[in-house]
């Protein structure tokens, strides 16, 4: 079975954090935080069309620079969430510079920000030819745990206790929908772009009783009808979705480990931070972040599949082992 998200960390676990998502089969990406991004090909950067940030502490934020000058001129959308005081923050980085040249670009750039607070999301349109000067109202909604939405996914997200607010995100696919290559052969058709919109069609809870066309051969020049349903039970499994969670700067408390609990239950894979050795707790205490104890311990009473412990203290270069370790053996433990 082939996953349909392939999240992988920007950089080692002792720089900068941040998980790159490209969607197989895609020419599109999300990208959980923005820290030294210079390690992401200028190709990838550009398929990114959703940021989500935990909290804009400079490892974690820095790299909108990059992103930011690598869409200037270019036709996109790009949506940006982070916790409270966010809205702030990007003005801040866009009032860095001079754009009185941008109203003569041809293509629209713009950018899409929402602010997550406890009770509601506040969203805000900044154009590029417009100097990314905001011209309407706010949007503003509630916020039931869920960012995004769209038929194949969603993300969702908990606000947690950094000393300020940090949020963890979680990505999860709804259900998982593996082409049966040799069954598609078998009908005489081609693997080919109409499997995606067979795809959109079972995610869109189209009626399985209704027709689906088939176009394909060179240039779509062949043409077969199949009851939707009847197609899908011959060339189609249907399973689970993927589920991939990121947690970074936590303190560890009750509410913290709850809430990441709850977020990451049942992950696939569980991305986390594991800033110190327990040997060091009360630093880790200190700076509100997990030791790898700690984040062992979460992972397993989550129930993950997979664990990845990362964004290490500089303080233990070279015994990245250890960390590593730890992490899994508290894992072990409390699975």
């Amino acid at each position: 079975m082939r996953p349909s998200f392939l999240p992988r960390l920007v950089n080692g676990p002792f720089d900068d954090p941040g998980l790159f998502i490209p969607f197989l089969l895609e020419k599109r990406a999300i990208i959980f935080d923005l820290g030294d991004i210079y390690s992401l090909s200028t190709r990838d950067i550009l398929k990114i069309s959703h940021v989500f940030i935990s909290h804009t502490h400079m490892d974690h934020f820095i790299g909108f620079d990059r992103l930011l000058r690598l869409f200037l001129g270019r036709e996109h959308q790009l949506y940006l969430y982070g916790p409270e005081g966010f809205l702030k923050n990007v003005e801040g980085k866009l009032a860095g510079y001079s754009w009185n040249l941008v109203k003569h670009y041809s293509n629209l750039f713009a950018l899409k920000v929402t602010e997550v607070h406890p009770d509601r999301m506040i969203t805000r349109n900044y154009v590029c030819e417009k100097q990314f000067i905001p011209n309407s109202e706010d949007i503003k909604q509630s916020f039931n745990g869920f960012l995004h939405k769209e038929p194949v996914l969603s993300v969702s997200a908990e606000i947690l206790d950094h000393s300020i607010p940090c949020l963890g995100f979680t990505i999860e696919e709804r259900f998982h929908i593996n082409i049966i290559k040799e069954r598609v052969a078998g009908l005489g058709l081609d693997i080919g772009p109409w499997l995606n919109e067979f795809k959109q069609a079972l995610y869109n809870n189209i009626d399985p009783d209704s027709e689906f066309e088939v176009k394909y051969g060179r240039k779509g020049s062949y043409k077969k009808r199949f009851i939707l349903g009847d197609l899908a039970k011959r060339i189609a499994l249907i399973t689970p979705g993927q589920k991939v969670s990121y947690i970074v700067d936590a303190a560890y408390s009750k509410s913290n480990e709850a809430k990441i609990i709850e977020l990451a239950k049942n992950s696939d894979h569980l991305f986390i931070e594991a800033a110190f050795l327990e040997r060091d707790r009360d630093i880790a205490e200190k700076k509100c972040h997990l030791t790898a104890w700690q984040a062992g311990r979460i992972a397993g009473k989550a129930g993950v599949k997979q664990v990845t412990p990362f964004h290490f203290s500089p303080k233990y270069k070279g015994l990245q082992q250890l960390l590593e370790t730890e992490t899994l053996d508290s894992y072990h433990i409390h699975s």
